[in-house]
């Protein structure tokens, strides 16, 4: 009998035993295709020698000293490496241990900013519905999945605006055009404001790629552009989230290269170490760094964990792993290569609605009825049968559930190792084939 407080306390979990590349394997000898890096995470792979060695070589000089007394050489290496290549003027970097410490931190950084330029009175964030920034009480206030958030309502005291996801497949209206809607989100947002009181507010917070919660949705063209000029009329921060669809996921190192716009504060976890020890970051740019010097010159913040010099030495050899081995146009090229794949299997599946993403971060939409965009029922729980089917043919997915609003829809999430095979691409898709009927056939039945 198990001791673990697992997620499921009546499921019984196999016991991972080894992993090698994109394959993890259980006690019992059998094999996973991981077809989702965990949950973005392994963007290397399992078991890379070098991430390996770089931190067994920590652990045999020093693994930990409180950053309170100690600054500590990887832990500076690391901050180096990622504002050297950070698009826009980034300027420092600060250390936790996961993405939802990086969201807690960011939101604190960003009221702080204002209390060091004199504007106390800004107390309120504004996010979107449907999006995930993390479990810790804060990052959940502004997250916009309200199934996550209904059980915690009464914990959840930060000031927070919710507005419409950039959800095209769902919420685009018949005739509307890209531009159109757009402008219809903007819209919202700048009436938003306006009903708080722009100088109220202190940040506008998302996610470039909404992961988790919706299944790999990019923003339209020129969404984010226009949300940063709407912003900086006002004096308004801009967070970006990329906690899970950064550090080359989405083909570039930063998914907001993309969006031809430079956030204030970005948030980094998962492939920031490729799951290879607990690892998130906070990139500054220099106008809030700034504020800062100018102020108090001190963030009153912080965590026993930060820095760690062991998590900085495994993040700084998986990222000069993947800028040595040329694996940013290995993702956008693979990914490529697995969008053909997906629409080539799916494009014309009755219960596959949408199918998008960028690089190797690609989600599909499952419906009941595919010309009405209908969902499948919750009680269905369709994503787990997926997940299930899907685990005993040997592959590992992603599949959520209440991709609309936080109860209704289904969705798959894909995003393999950035070093997976197109014989592994080919694999994957002929098993989440297999796993989707088998469970779209079990709820049929």
């Amino acid at each position: 009998m198990t001791r673990v407080f697992h997620r499921q306390l009546r499921e019984h979990y196999p016991e991972v035993a080894g992993g090698e590349g994109c394959w993890l394997v259980d006690r019992e000898g059998r094999r996973y295709l991981d077809a989702s890096g965990g949950a973005a995470v392994s963007c290397l792979g399992h078991n890379h020698p070098e991430v390996r060695e770089a931190i067994v070589r920590q652990v045999r000089e020093i693994a930990y000293a409180h950053t309170a007394f100690f600054t500590n050489r990887p832990m500076e290496e690391l901050a180096e490496h990622l504002v050297v290549r950070a698009p826009g003027d980034m300027a420092r970097v600060y250390f936790v241990s996961g993405g939802s410490e990086a969201v807690e931190a960011a939101l604190k950084m960003a009221r702080q900013y204002f209390l060091e330029r004199g504007e106390p009175r800004r107390t309120v964030f504004v996010a979107r519905r449907q999006s995930y920034h993390g479990n810790t009480v804060g990052a959940l206030s502004v997250g916009g999945n309200f199934w996550r958030r209904r059980p915690f309502e009464p914990m959840l005291r930060l000031e927070v605006a919710h507005v419409s996801p950039c959800y095209a497949y769902r919420d685009r209206r018949p005739g509307e055009s890209e531009t159109a809607y757009v402008d219809r989100l903007v819209t919202e947002l700048e009436e938003t404001l306006h009903r708080i009181g722009p100088e109220r507010v202190i940040a506008f917070v998302a996610e470039p790629v909404v992961g988790a919660t919706m299944g790999a949705v990019p923003a339209l063209p020129g969404y984010f552009r226009r949300i940063r000029e709407l912003l900086d009329r006002h004096g308004i921060l801009l967070i970006l989230d990329e906690v899970m669809c950064g550090m080359g996921r989405t083909g570039t190192l930063h998914a907001y290269e993309q969006e031809g716009v430079v956030p204030d504060l970005v948030t980094l976890a998962k492939g920031l170490g490729g799951g290879y020890q607990p690892v998130g970051a906070v990139l500054v740019r220099r106008r809030v760094v700034e504020a800062f010097l100018a102020g108090s010159g001190f963030f009153q913040h912080g965590h026993t964990y930060m820095g760690h010099a062991t998590a900085c030495a495994a993040a700084l050899a998986v990222q000069r792993v993947i800028e040595r081995d040329g694996l940013l146009a290995r993702v956008r090229t693979l990914g490529e290569a697995l969008a053909a794949r997906l629409h080539a299997r799916f494009g014309e599946h009755p219960h596959v609605g949408d199918i998008r993403g960028r690089g190797l971060f690609r989600g599909l939409e499952l419906v009941r009825d595919r010309a009405r965009r209908e969902p499948f029922p919750p009680e269905s729980r369709l994503h787990a049968r997926i997940k299930a089917h899907a685990m005993a043919r040997g592959l590992l997915c992603y599949p959520m559930g209440g991709t609309i609003d936080g109860e209704r829809g289904h969705h798959v999430l894909l995003a393999p190792p950035f070093v997976v095979s197109e014989a592994e691409l080919d694999l994957m898709v002929e098993r989440l084939a297999a796993a989707i009927d088998a469970a779209v056939a079990e709820v049929r039945s």
